[in-house]
């Protein structure tokens, strides 16, 4: 058996990998926004960047600038994104305003859910769309349950 580890110490066994039109800036967004901390960046050629890393509490998420001659192409070139990335944050509606200040898009402004999160979506600078919530109540499944039931029938 080798001694390399299939999954190497410090990076989770999932982590999406951004693709975005000015790698730089991303970071900026994605630094000041939620908080990640940047691991490492290799630059490309034309002040690209070809593979950050960022760290966001137990998460990587990974990005390099848009390349179309190698097929990657960043979510406002190809129409947007059918993928929503889901953040828990310790102050969904601080984090909502900050991203919005950034330059995000308003989807949906946080609110309280049935489930127990407050949470919001935004669309990034980089067209790339975003969950941020704030746990605030532990529902028990039961209740959870009842909750589901009466906002299926409308009544929210």
């Amino acid at each position: 058996m080798s001694p390399v580890k299939p999954i190497p110490d410090g990076y989770p066994q999932v982590s999406p990998y951004l693709v975005v039109d000015d790698g730089a800036k991303a970071i900026d967004f994605y630094t000041n926004v939620l908080g990640a901390k940047e691991r490492m960046r290799m630059p490309a050629p034309g002040g690209k960047v070809g593979h950050a890393e960022l760290q966001l509490g137990d998460s990587v998420i990974m990005l390099a600038d848009a390349f179309p001659d190698m097929g990657h192409e960043s979510p406002k070139k190809i129409g947007g994104t059918p993928v929503t990335i889901s953040v828990f944050v310790d102050d969904v509606d601080k984090t909502f305003a900050t991203a919005l200040k950034a330059g995000a898009k308003e989807l949906r402004a946080p609110e309280n859910q049935f489930y127990g999160d407050r949470s919001g979506q935004f669309e990034d600078p980089f067209g790339h769309r975003w969950s941020v919530s704030t746990h605030v109540e532990d529902v028990p499944p039961e209740e959870m349950g009842k909750r589901a039931a009466a906002m299926a029938e409308g009544g929210g």
